[in-house]
């Protein structure tokens, strides 16, 4: 986004070992949850949601690290969104977990975003050289859930006009605030390698996370599976829609 104006950034961190599993799902699940303004962005003429898991580390808001609140977990719903005159794509979120009540109060505050606190961990096993094994758990419903990914070395940057890149690469958020204006904001960070993917492993509730809407997913396969490197990110202030660049 060469020529967007610069905006004060309210968030760095590092986001690493980024697993990214891709549902195909029916486009009237995603449209109530769509602000007049937005469109789905389609991928192949098909709507999708992806359930994506990584590590914050390093993290500062507005400059400042918050004791206990630097490096810890997240996994969140995404779903894929584009402006009314095609002109600009982003990721919007149905619900994003972490572990630590502040900064689910921080981004609901800022943002109004959806994210909810639960007790979570991760963790990144060395299984030898160029393997490595990802976990995540989560409670929820009084049982643990996981997701769980194999990766191999690196593979590079994926090409545009390819799922891996279509799915890893946004450089914007949209959100909706409490007054029913539609919001934007810009993260910052360059392209992101991808690892070999060689085995995953998913014991996931979707209805225990995110509402009965979304139990048809436990017996849903992911179309797209990969896991990004990762680097560290700005996360800039949100600002109104109407102000992004044409």
């Amino acid at each position: 986004m060469a020529d967007f104006p610069p905006k004060p950034i309210f968030l760095r961190a590092e986001w690493r070992y980024l697993i990214n599993l891709t549902y195909r799902v029916p486009a009237e699940k995603l449209l109530p949850l769509l602000p007049k303004s937005l469109q789905p962005d389609w991928w192949e003429g098909h709507a999708h949601v992806s359930l994506v898991a990584f590590d914050f580390l390093e993290t500062k808001v507005k400059g400042i690290k918050i004791p206990f609140h630097v490096n810890f977990p997240e996994i969140n719903l995404r779903y894929y969104a584009r402006t009314e005159d095609g002109q600009r794509n982003g990721v919007m979120f149905v619900k994003e977990l972490v572990p630590k009540w502040a900064i689910a109060k921080v981004a609901n505050w800022a943002y109004n975003e959806p994210y909810q606190r639960r007790a979570m961990r991760s963790e990144v096993v060395d299984l030898g050289p160029g393997k490595q094994k990802i976990r995540h758990e989560v409670r929820m419903q009084g049982k643990w859930n996981w997701i769980e990914m194999e990766i191999g070395k690196p593979q590079g940057i994926p090409e545009p006009g390819t799922p891996d890149h279509f799915f890893k690469e946004h450089d914007l958020g949209f959100g909706v605030r409490r007054n029913g204006k539609v919001l934007a904001y810009r993260v910052d960070h360059p392209k992101w390698d991808i690892y070999e993917v060689r085995s995953m492993d998913l014991g996931w509730d979707f209805e225990a996370a995110y509402g009965p809407e979304w139990a048809f997913l436990n017996d849903s396969e992911p179309r797209y599976q990969l896991c990004a490197v990762g680097s560290p990110v700005s996360v800039y202030h949100p600002f109104p829609m109407a102000d992004l660049p044409r």
